[in-house]
C-alpha cells in the first residue's frame, strides 16, 4: 500500500484531535467521575449478590424456625409422662427419646442463632454498600457535569478538525483509511511512521527480507508494533 501526502496530512491533523482528546480524558474531573462510576457499578453488583444471599438466609431461617416449632411440639408430648409411667410405660425409652429430641432442638437453635448472626452481618454490609454508593453517586454527578463542560469547551474546535479530516479523507484510498482508523482505535499513534536507519519508531530493525518492499513509496506493517512504515 503506497504512502501519500494526503495520508500524512490526515495523520498530522488527527494528531491535533488526539491531543484534545487526551486533554479531556486526563482531566481530574473526568478521572473522578469515571472512578465514581466504577465504585457505583461494583457496589450495585455486590448489592445484587447480597440480595440473593439474604434471600437464601431468610429461607433457611424460616426452615429452621419450622423445625424448632415441630421439635418443641414433640417435647410437649412428654408433659404427660407421669400418666404414661403410671400406665406401665418404659421409663428408659421415653427418657432416651426426650433427651435425643432435646439435643436436636439445641443443635437446631444453635444453627438458627448462627444464621441470625450472619443475617445481621449481611444487613450491616448492605447498609455500608448503600452508603458507599450514595457517596459515589454524589461525586459522579458533580464531576460528570464538570467533565462535560470541559468537553463542551472544545466542541467547536473538535467539530472543525473532524470536518477537515473528512475533507482530506476523500483523497485517501478507502482501504488505507480503514486500516489507519482501525489502528487509531487500537490506541496506536502515530500510525504511519518514517523509517529511520532501517528502524521503526518502536526500535525494531526492519528485516532485510522486507526492505525491498518499501521501494516506490510503499508502506509495510511493522511486525512488532503494527505501525505502517515508509521510506522517504
Amino acid at each position: 500500500m503506497p504512502v501519500s501526502k494526503e495520508l500524512l496530512e490526515y495523520q498530522r491533523v488527527d494528531g491535533t484531535l488526539r491531543k484534545i482528546e487526551q486533554e479531556i480524558a486526563s482531566s481530574e474531573e473526568r478521572k473522578k467521575y469515571l472512578q465514581a462510576r466504577k465504585v457505583m457499578k461494583t457496589a450495585l453488583d455486590k448489592l445484587d449478590a447480597l440480595d440473593r444471599h439474604a434471600a437464601d438466609l431468610i429461607r433457611l431461617r424460616d426452615e429452621l424456625s419450622v423445625r424448632i416449632r415441630e421439635m418443641s411440639k414433640g417435647l410437649d408430648e412428654y408433659e404427660d409422662i407421669d400418666e404414661l409411667l403410671e400406665g406401665g410405660a418404659d421409663v428408659g425409652f421415653y427418657k432416651k427419646n426426650a433427651q435425643a429430641l432435646l439435643e436436636k432442638l439445641r443443635t437446631v437453635k444453635a444453627e438458627l442463632a448462627k444464621l441470625l448472626g450472619e443475617i445481621d452481618s449481611v444487613a450491616a454490609e448492605y447498609k455500608k454498600l448503600m452508603e458507599q454508593g450514595k457517596q459515589a453517586n454524589k461525586v459522579y454527578k458533580e464531576n460528570k457535569e464538570k467533565a462535560e463542560k470541559i468537553e463542551a469547551s472544545h466542541s467547536g474546535e473538535i467539530k472543525e478538525i473532524k470536518a477537515k479530516l473528512a475533507e482530506i479523507a476523500k483523497s485517501i484510498a478507502p482501504k488505507v483509511l480503514e486500516y489507519y482508523t482501525n489502528k487509531r482505535q487500537e490506541g496506536i499513534f502515530p500510525v504511519v511512521v518514517q523509517l529511520n536507519d532501517w528502524m521503526c519508531v518502536c526500535g525494531v530493525e526492519l528485516p532485510l527480507l522486507h526492505r525491498s518492499e518499501l521501494a516506490g513509496g510503499n508502506m509495510i506493517e511493522c511486525e512488532h508494533c503494527r505501525r505502517l512504515i515508509y521510506k522517504a
